[in-house]
């Protein structure tokens, strides 16, 4: 029942549908099966919740549930959905978008500009920093290097906020954030930046998600058309989304609920960007009706490093915390992790390099171990420390894998030796697979054994290195594939950005090492003032710097090393104490205080459903039936009305439109979307049986406990005759 943590690259399609729930637990079979209304699946680290979703969407796909041109799948790093499109295709799911909230919405952009604004889309900006360097000149503000990169940054905040330049200053008091410079000057560089790009024609990333918003919100028939393309919605890392994002998914879905999120807020450590995790602790408030599931079986990591982890969430406080879920680790019992104390940094870098060289030396591969700090300035000295200790490394968040020059390269030699067939000279007496691949990459770079040292040469080295072991692992996988059946393979996973591993060590940020995984994790500068970093003054931001540590804790699977120094440099003083956050939790720094609370979710894992009272668990039901013609439904606005769409209806025509219009007045007070009262259908479905009593009212789809507590009244009023109109006009 478990998943195997090193799986296959090249896993067999599954045969069936059937086939396709094979080895999920029974919360991700859950996940799996929960195909219709909005689902939110509560996924602690390690738990397997790409799994789950992507079995989800497959099972769906190969039922004939769901058409796979129907599904929109987003989530927030090209690496991610790369992966997640990867997965599909394996599951015999292919078809099925999966992009990032960019990407998606500048597809698009790009399809419906021409309609709806006429000629061509301006010019996308790929970086933003020299025209805010320019826009500081023209507002004769001086901006230094680090200024110039903070500046940039608020002002990507503030358009995700949707915040606009006149009103950046008062957004940044009530936030409480920490401005790098006085708000009022930033507001002037946002202005002309602006201004600059309206005169250049261009537009950013964040551009590219506002006009998208403003489109479909002011052509209904470009929206109704996206509308009929995307049925059904998965969002993934859900506790990410920004404001602007989830303003962007409310006019994808519309008035539908056909939704399913997939987070933990106890991994949301982007705020800064404009991140909250206030949609995915919201939900069950805005979908009442919600399948909740939450995975809380960890097989990342093992019971050493899952306690650790628990350890430091027991601690937390704050909203997110309250929602905490606790992991219970499935893997066999590792070493404890160890706590090492350093003098200075560069004593810091040496013992860990040399601790590295040691676990290469026992067998872990290099690419199976990370060194992990807080901010990006501090990987310079461990660079040089693992150069010199010589242990390859690659820095993460470098070019990425098929951009790189020697892989595309690679990738033209090994197409042209696969077109030439047997006339290629390289390929002479050469039988098996793997043995054309490396006797192609020879003419490329590749030797047998790695070059000494580090830098580019051996960067170079290490990308054709993958693409071997890649094809050592499609050979044992396919047995008698040829050469075109791999670059086929390569072309497919270039598509998808599915990359293979370098091998090398990587040296990363904590903020980069979100959603990856090693098995041995070195976790370094943990010392006051780093850990948490010394702009984090409110009780929000250093529970952010908890949670960060927690994800860097999380990455590891076997091996996990923390680690800090006492002085920054040899003979300085030894004035830095260890971060607060492992107190009560390594050795000698006091005994634990007692552990949070599990929160309003709970702190198991399980299904619920809802129900507006009491949780409980998610019983069988057998498929719905139209009431009218007996079919099958399967769409969710079928299964509120409880009949084909295309069957006749005994509406009330009077009923409805008096329901629409206290709907739009309700609404107004609530300072909501007209359909977090109540949906069109679920108010045909009520216009349709005209309820007189709460019992029937609360049978209808739609409706729930929660719902009818708060509206029953006024609806089974409307419905008796009575005029409960609304006080606001339904825009």
């Amino acid at each position: 029942m478990t998943p195997a943590t090193h799986s296959t690259l090249f896993p067999q399609v599954p045969e069936t549908a059937d086939a396709v729930l094979d080895g999920l637990d029974p919360e991700q079979r859950e996940v799996a099966l929960a195909l219709h209304g909005p689902v939110c699946v509560l996924a602690g680290a390690g738990t397997g919740k790409t799994r789950a979703i992507t079995h989800r969407i497959a099972y769906g796909v190969r039922a004939g549930i769901l058409a796979p041109a129907s599904v929109l799948a987003v989530t927030f790093t090209n690496r991610a959905a790369g992966e997640m499109r990867g997965r599909l295709r394996q599951l015999g799911a292919g078809g099925v978008q999966a992009r990032t909230f960019h990407s998606a919405a500048l597809r698009q952009l790009q399809y419906f500009w021409p309609k709806a604004v006429g000629g061509e889309l301006p010019r996308l900006l790929e970086r933003k920093i020299q025209l805010v360097a320019d826009a500081a000149a023209r507002c004769r503000i001086r901006l230094d290097r680090n200024e110039l990169r903070d500046v940039t940054s608020e002002i990507e905040w503030a358009k995700v906020t949707q915040t606009v330049p006149a009103d950046y200053p008062a957004a940044v008091a009530k936030s409480v954030r920490d401005a790098p410079r006085d708000p009022a000057e930033i507001g002037q560089v946002y202005a002309m930046y602006e201004q600059l790009k309206r005169d250049r024609d261009v537009i950013d990333f964040e551009d590219v998600l506002l006009l998208t918003v403003a489109i479909l919100q002011d052509r209904h028939d470009i929206a109704d058309q996206i509308r009929r393309q995307y049925q059904h919605f998965v969002v993934d890392e859900y506790q990410d989304v920004s404001p602007l994002q989830q303003r962007l998914l409310d006019l994808w879905l519309g008035e539908r609920d056909t939704l399913c999120v997939v987070g933990d807020a106890s991994q949301t450590i982007y705020s800064f960007t404009g991140a909250t995790p206030d949609h995915l602790l919201n939900f069950r408030t805005r979908h009442p009706d919600a399948t909740v599931v939450k995975l809380v079986r960890d097989y990342r990591s093992t019971p050493q490093v899952v306690h650790l982890a628990n350890g430091l969430l027991s601690q937390a406080s704050g909203r997110a915390a309250e929602h905490r879920l606790e992991l219970i680790s499935q893997r066999d019992a590792g070493p404890e992790p160890g706590y090492t104390e350093y003098a200075d940094e560069p004593a810091e870098a040496e013992g860990t390099a040399r601790r590295v060289r040691d676990l290469i030396a026992a067998g872990v591969p290099a690419g199976e171990i990370a060194v992990l700090y807080r901010i990006n300035a501090q990987s310079e000295v461990y660079e040089q420390a693992l150069a010199d200790a010589g242990v390859p490394y690659q820095l993460r968040g470098a070019e990425r894998f098929f951009d790189r020059e020697e892989v595309r390269k690679a990738g033209v030699a090994l197409r042209g030796a696969a077109r030439a067939g047997g006339n290629d000279a390289l390929l002479d007496d050469v039988e098996d697979l793997p043995a054309q691949v490396r006797a192609v990459l020879s003419s490329t770079g590749w030797t047998e054994r790695p070059p000494t040292g580090s830098g580019a040469v051996r960067d170079r080295w290490e990308s054709l290195a993958a693409l071997v072991r890649l094809a050592e692992d499609f050979a044992r996988a396919k047995p008698g594939a040829t050469l075109s059946d791999l670059v086929a393979e390569l072309d497919e996973r270039a598509a998808a950005q599915h990359a293979p591993t370098v091998q090398g060590v990587t040296l990363a940020s904590l903020h980069a090492a979100k959603g990856l995984e090693w098995d041995a994790v070195f976790l370094v500068g943990l010392a006051e003032g780093m850990m948490p970093i010394t702009y984090a003054k409110t009780d929000e931001q250093v529970e952010e710097e908890r949670r960060l540590l927690y994800v860097g804790v999380t990455r590891a699977r076997v091996h996990l090393t923390l680690s800090w120094s006492l002085a920054r440099s040899p003979g300085g003083r030894a004035s830095r104490r260890p971060t607060r956050f492992l107190k009560g939790l390594r050795p000698g720094s006091g005994a634990l205080g007692s552990a949070g609370a599990g929160g309003a979710f709970g702190a198991g894992g399980g299904v619920e459903r809802g129900t507006g009272g009491a949780p409980e668990r998610r019983r069988r039901r057998g498929p719905a039936r139209c009431r009218v013609c007996g079919a099958t439904l399967t769409e969710a606005g079928e299964m509120k009305l409880m009949r084909c769409e295309d069957c006749p209806s005994d509406m009330d025509e009077g009923l409805y439109e008096r329901l629409r219009e206290w709907r739009a007045g309700q609404a107004g007070l609530l300072g909501q979307p007209t359909y977090c009262v109540f949906t069109d259908k679920t108010l045909m479905a009520i216009a349709e049986r005209v309820p007189d009593s709460a019992g029937e009212l609360a049978v209808i789809a739609g409706v729930g406990a929660r719902k009818l507590d708060r509206f029953g009244a006024d609806v089974l009023a409307i419905c008796a005759g009575e005029d409960r109109g609304g006080s606001h006009e339904e825009t």
